[in-house]
């Protein structure tokens, strides 16, 4: 496919859009540093998350959409904040007794709980990485710790001084009156305990590098800002990280936009260069309410990927970041079946501002695989199992071999992952919620009809002229609302209020079993 400058700067997706606007962000030139940084965070008090998941993701896809606009150098970190003190303990951990004891330190100057790395801090850190290998994403890491006390921060924390009133005229205002007496900056790593302090500046020195604090016995105690002797609190930490590594790129979750001017400011402030910003909307349950890790109302990655293929939580991902999402076991099927429609109009796409603007060239970074599924779906296949109810995918395949006879799990094996992905969503979340209705006479009518129907047929029917003649079945029996017929349809047949194209269902199912099936509920 080639692939022009007008294509990419004309495409609407919006990874695209982002990507023009730090190519407009740095005038088209490579920075000084020579290369653009993009940056995401974690905080490394619990383990990574779809969070986490869908932030690396998502500036991945627009790392990816810079790299076609232009060739200029690119890198992404991912930031562990791991010197932050831990505020309380973690409600999924081990040895939480022992953890208690060490509130208020940073991270990595807690034991692992696990028993496995030289610090808590450290355990996670190390989660976190093999949760992004895992996905193959390219990235270094940084550790808050490592840059404080190797010194990339002390150029920052030092001029951090210098602005001191500056920031502070800022900071102020956005806290309540009682806090504005006690707040600093600046938190000084106690020289006793090593836990990271909030705690009164008295006072600040250039000269000697230093701020002083009374500790509890009312002592002066004074520490230097650098080599991780302080740390700064985390909105002007978040600024301050912008400046010191001179990023150009960051997304964040809405929760961050009522402190988004607090970074941005505290960034000039420190005479670094404002990167571009993007703000994604958080996911919502099934109720819509906000998930939460603590109150279990999540799906985790490993979740979702023990029902559906890695693809199908990616184009979750890209799908309207900006719009708040309900996520929940039952938009797993959907995302299956969306991905499988963009990949083949990707391919049938001759238009290449359209081939740009289809999710699956920024799912798989313009290299689009084309998937053979013999047209069916994940839904059909769900659908399959409803009347089936197999314990093996090879039940499936008995049906599907007869209906595509030349597929096989060996030259289709994305649908080969399907069917297995189907058992297991079926087994776990439709068996259980099924409901057959039984038929009225009305219905038990025009369930003859559709006998009938199928009966007359010769074999080589597709599944949209079976979908039809259906169609006219329910026309004919003079339903205001044809979605009322097709429901009370799936009710009856596969226990469920909605379902596939029937039409398509059947040529699966195979005719005679279907008309077995519809016998069955006479």
């Amino acid at each position: 496919m080639t692939i022009n400058f007008d294509n990419l700067l004309n495409s609407n997706a919006w990874p695209f859009i982002e990507a023009k606007r730090i190519y407009d962000h740095i005038g088209g030139k490579t920075p000084a540093k020579g290369y653009v940084l993009f940056e995401t965070g974690y905080g490394p008090s619990g383990l990574p998350h779809i969070g986490t998941f869908a932030e690396v993701s998502r500036t991945t896809m627009v790392r990816e959409a810079f790299k076609q606009i232009c060739d200029i150098p690119t890198k992404l970190i991912c930031f562990s904040d791991d010197m932050d003190g831990l505020r309380k303990v973690p409600g999924n951990i081990p040895n939480r007794e022992m953890v208690a004891q060490y509130l208020g330190k940073p991270l990595t100057g807690i034991p692992d709980p696990f028993g496995e790395k030289e610090s808590f801090g450290h355990y996670m850190n190390a989660k976190l990485r093999s949760f992004l290998d895992r996905f193959g994403f390219d990235y270094i890491f940084y550790s808050a710790t490592d840059c404080y006390k190797a010194g990339t921060f002390d150029h920052m924390m030092l001029k951090t001084i210098d602005k001191y009133d500056e920031i502070m005229r800022l900071m102020l205002p956005t806290f309540r009156e009682e806090r504005q007496k006690t707040y600093s900056p600046f938190m000084p790593v106690c020289p006793k305990t090593g836990a990271i302090l909030q705690v009164p500046i008295e006072k600040v020195d250039r000269e000697r590098q230093s701020v002083s604090y009374r500790d509890e016995s009312g002592e002066l105690v004074e520490v230097l800002v650098t080599g991780g002797n302080c740390k700064l609190q985390w909105k002007p930490d978040f600024g301050m990280r912008w400046a010191a590594l001179d990023v150009d790129y960051e997304m964040y979750g809405k929760d961050h936009m009522p402190n988004a001017k607090l970074y941005s400011e505290i960034c000039r402030i420190l005479d670094g260069k404002v990167p571009i910003q993007f703000f994604y909307e958080l996911f919502l349950d099934a109720d819509g309410s906000k998930i939460s890790k603590s109150k279990g109302n999540s799906i985790s990655v490993d979740e979702w990927m023990h029902y559906a293929p890695l693809e199908s939580i990616s184009l979750f991902m890209y799908q309207s970041p900006s719009r708040a999402k309900r996520l929940y076991f039952d938009v797993i099927p959907k995302c299956v079946d969306e991905y499988l429609t963009f990949n083949k109009k990707y391919h049938e796409e001759e238009d290449i501002k359209q081939k740009l603007a289809n999710p699956a060239f920024h799912i798989h970074q313009g290299n689009v695989p084309n998937i053979e599924t013999y047209g069916i779906s994940f839904s059909l296949l769900l659908n399959l199992a409803s009347v089936c109810n197999p314990d093996d995918k090879n039940v499936l395949w008995g049906f599907i071999s007869k209906y595509a006879p030349k597929a096989t799990p060996e030259n289709a094996p994305y649908l080969e992952h399907m069917t297995g992905f189907a058992v297991t969503y079926y087994n776990d979340f439709v068996k259980s919620t099924k409901e057959y209705h039984k038929p009225t006479s009305e219905q038990k009518l025009l369930l003859e009809q559709i006998i009938v129907m199928l009966s007359g047929l010769n074999g080589s029917e597709s599944g949209e002229e079976i979908q039809n003649k259906i169609y006219a079945i329910g026309t004919e029996a003079e339903y205001e609302n044809l979605r009322d017929f097709f429901k009370e349809l799936y009710q009856i047949l596969l226990g469920q209020t909605q379902g596939p194209r029937l039409g398509s269902f059947f040529k699966l199912y195979g005719i005679k079993e279907t008309i077995k099936l519809i016998e069955s509920k006479l």
